[in-house]
């Protein structure tokens, strides 16, 4: 079993990039397949969940060309996918099978999708209404309406949609398919959730337009190919943030990261938690790119995190629990019951495993409450098979004092290849 051993640091000063967003390089990918002529992606991820995408596109037909290990040629196949040979693995990833479902509802034939262990456990439903609402035949073959999916596409006919929940898989794959149903279709959530799928939509051409938190956009339409610059992951940046802000007389300069206001809302609690964090866009659109500047203070302070700032911050709180264990005070972190339906149970192992660093925590059904501030030990912790909590648990090792070891962390290559070798060299930089 993969493993990382890691030692604490007492400094950082360092200047890096990190890889493409793992949410562009999946939709590229996707609207690539979709449009005519050619898509090129630079600063593609090569991470285990998008190359589940990129090998999804590879079965219904689309050919898919590796010109360097972050940059992709893709020969989209005008709207005219072809009927896979076999049952598609979509591994790890819920972005693939969720968007992947509303792309293959508009096309006349039999799709079966299926997954990894962790991912045979994530309820489906929230997409299977939409798509039944559309004229797609939909069959959840787990119990609780859980993968494998079984879909028979059909002509498609546009619809009023209202979300339960503010998720950008769920609004992506509504929009998916309605670029391929007849007619206006309105989708509404409760509040804005990440806008990769509607800002992306665009630079391939097709035409839609946002009403207060409504969506709209009329189908069939056509997508044609174009040229992307897929910034950093701010997702995966949110780690070295919270390691840089938690050491005093840190410096951090992370390049090319993307800035969509929908991804950024750690920046604001770390803000206000007292770090001291500058952010300068360079590139405004189709995504927002920029430099990030992390400089460590005199410490943090605890905060509440809850109601509309939780959609854009729901990938950043195992390592935003990280920053609460450094905070003097109690974080609150509520209205985030989703978490239990991630890779892991998210709010049940941050729990464990930060009590395992000597944190005190206590579990609610919606959320966490995080008494920060208490001496940081090294732990021997388990990933559950999460890269996000593999990673939240390595940053804590080199807070924490003594041995850090995090086991099960082959995990971590869905996102962020090379995220050991990173850990390595700061390891180096800041004995």
């Amino acid at each position: 079993m993969s493993r990382l051993e890691i030692r604490p640091i007492r400094k950082l000063d360092a200047e890096f990039a990190v890889p493409g967003d793992k949410s562009i390089s999946h939709r590229g990918i996707m609207l690539g397949g979709l449009a005519s002529g050619t898509t090129r992606l630079r600063g593609f991820l090569p991470g285990e969940d998008c190359l589940s995408t990129l090998h999804a596109m590879q079965a219904l037909g689309c050919r898919i060309d590796r010109v360097a290990p972050d940059e992709v040629l893709i020969e989209g196949r005008a709207g005219k996918l072809l009927p896979p040979a076999e049952p598609i693995d979509c591994g790890n990833s819920g972005t693939t099978i969720r968007l992947l479902s509303g792309i293959v509802a508009g096309f006349p034939f039999t799709t079966r999708l299926f997954g990894d262990a962790s991912l045979t456990r994530r309820p489906m439903k929230r997409i299977a209404e939409p798509l039944r609402q559309f004229g797609a035949e939909l069959i959840c073959e787990g119990a609780g309406d859980r993968p494998p999916l079984t879909l028979r596409g059909n002509n498609l006919r546009a619809i009023h949609f209202t979300s339960q929940v503010s998720s950008a898989q769920v609004k992506s794959c509504v929009l998916l398919a309605a670029l391929q149903a007849a007619g206006k279709t309105v989708f509404t959530e409760p509040s804005l959730s990440r806008d990769h799928t509607e800002r992306l939509l665009p630079a391939f051409g097709a035409s839609l337009r946002n009403e207060n938190k409504s969506i709209i956009l009329h189908g069939p339409q056509r997508l044609e190919g174009t040229e992307l610059d897929v910034p950093g992951d701010f997702s995966s940046a949110a780690f070295w943030m919270v390691l840089a802000a938690g050491l005093p007389g840190s410096k951090l300069t992370l390049r090319h990261v993307g800035l969509n206001p929908t991804r950024t809302a750690l920046i604001s609690a770390l803000l206000r938690m007292g770090a001291g964090i500058m952010e300068k866009v360079e590139q405004p659109t189709p995504e927002p790119l920029g430099t990030i500047t992390i400089v460590g203070g005199n410490g943090l302070k605890a905060t509440q995190v809850a109601g509309k700032e939780i959609p854009n911050l729901i990938d950043e709180i195992p390592i935003l629990a990280v920053a609460a264990a450094l905070a003097e005070g109690t974080t609150e972190i509520r209205d985030a019951a989703e978490l239990r339906h991630k890779e892991s149970d998210r709010l049940a192992v941050i729990t464990k495993n930060l009590r395992l660093f000597g944190v005190p925590v206590e579990e609610k059904p919606d959320g966490l409450l995080i008494e920060g501030g208490c001496p940081l030990v090294g732990a021997e912790v388990d990933s559950h098979g999460d890269h996000r909590i593999a990673m939240s648990a390595a940053i804590l090792g080199l807070l924490a004092k003594g041995k850090t070891v995090v086991r099960d962390t082959a995990c971590i290559e869905t996102s962020y290849p090379g995220f050991a070798k990173q850990i390595a060299a700061l390891q180096e930089l800041g004995r």
